[in-house]
């Protein structure tokens, strides 16, 4: 099984930053009637703004990049729930096993399955590879899951607790100091604005901003904030361009996102493609050729597919005619993920 590289703190001022420490839990304090434990939540989604909040009311986690997933821990076992509600507990040997040994009697944990590279930065890219592509079937056990929050435990739902004794939970459950498969992502007090441009400088796709009095709300209510470095969103495939010289002889991807109940042309991609990616996107594409094009484009010589995949993006900025502009491949999200496809708002 491969390790996942030991890192340092990420995100630094002078000093490494750490979430501040809290009393230990006081085995005195009277016992609580017993929740039954959910079977799947729906997780809690960031909405994305421009600026990080201002007042004191908000705290700071780096943005990682990876698969969301909810680790359930019961005396049967444990469960590892994708976006969607799939289990990908076999997927995840490494999570699942370190789960076990966690020491809890019921809990779920919310967090993101990434791999790490040498500097600590997660890499949906090597994450992807490693669980064979958009559709694979093979078991990651080089993933780490970085857990921002406790929904469930000892027999109690969290949902309703504030964000803050959530976290105090989570800290006696995985320690700041633990690098193994299950690994505690840090809570950082600090100016956002500061936050961010250190992020940015270690090349970490941004932040996110959480009201620490919050509680736990399904869905994307503004209660999480995601303040990006570099834009990166998902996209579907409407069509490729051929190449005599790419890689397994695809030029451009061309890419659409929503505009209300519509799919609407945004400009293709043509860089950011590997070895491995572009063969096993190719062979995908070929699979979904269709005659009629779900977006209308004046690319001549493009062949159109059905819009089945979804492509994660980064790219710089839009342009005035509504398309992107430095755009790079990163991959293709999995249907277990429950991408959602961009939709436009800023675009007349």
């Amino acid at each position: 099984m491969t390790k996942s590289p030991k890192s340092k703190p990420l995100l630094q001022y002078d000093k490494p930053l750490r979430s501040r420490p809290r009393k230990p839990r006081d085995p005195a304090q009277p016992n609580l009637p017993l929740d039954p434990m959910p079977a799947r939540i729906e997780p809690c989604l960031a909405l994305l703004k421009q600026k990080p909040p201002k007042d004191d009311q908000w705290v700071f986690e780096i943005k990682w990049d990876g698969y969301r997933i909810a680790v359930h821990i019961e005396p049967r076992g444990v469960r590892i729930l994708t976006r969607g509600g799939h289990d990908w507990t076999h997927r995840f040997p490494a999570i699942a096993a370190e789960a076990a040994q966690l020491g809890a009697a019921t809990a779920i944990l919310d967090g993101e399955a990434v791999i790490l590279d040498e500097r600590g930065r997660a890499d949906f890219g090597m994450l992807q590879q490693s669980l064979g592509g958009r559709g694979g079937k093979l078991n990651s056990g080089a993933s780490v899951m970085m857990a921002f929050d406790l929904l469930y435990f000892d027999g109690h739902d969290l949902r309703t607790t504030e964000l803050e004794s959530r976290r105090h939970l989570l800290e006696g459950l995985i320690s700041p100091a633990r690098t193994s498969a299950i690994r505690l992502s840090e809570e950082i007090e600090g100016d956002g604005d500061k936050l961010l441009q250190i992020a940015c400088k270690h090349s970490l796709e941004g932040i996110i901003a959480k009201r620490r009095d919050s509680l736990y709300h399904s869905g994307r209510g503004g209660d999480w904030q995601k303040i990006k470095c570099i834009q990166s969103d998902s996209f579907a495939v409407v069509g490729w361009e051929k190449s005599t010289v790419a890689r397994a002889g695809i030029g451009r991807l061309l890419l659409a996102a929503r505009k209300g109940k519509k799919l609407v042309y945004v400009g293709g991609v043509g860089t950011g493609f590997n070895e491995r990616n572009a063969y096993e996107l190719r062979e995908k594409l070929d699979n979904l050729v269709t005659s009629k094009p779900a977006v209308a484009t004046d690319r001549k010589g493009a062949i159109y597919v059905k819009p089945k995949l979804i492509a994660e993006v980064e790219y710089r900025a839009w342009t005035r005619e509504g398309m992107l502009r430095h755009a790079s491949y990163k991959g293709l999200r999995d249907a277990a993920d429950q991408a959602e496809i961009y939709e436009i708002t800023h675009i007349s």
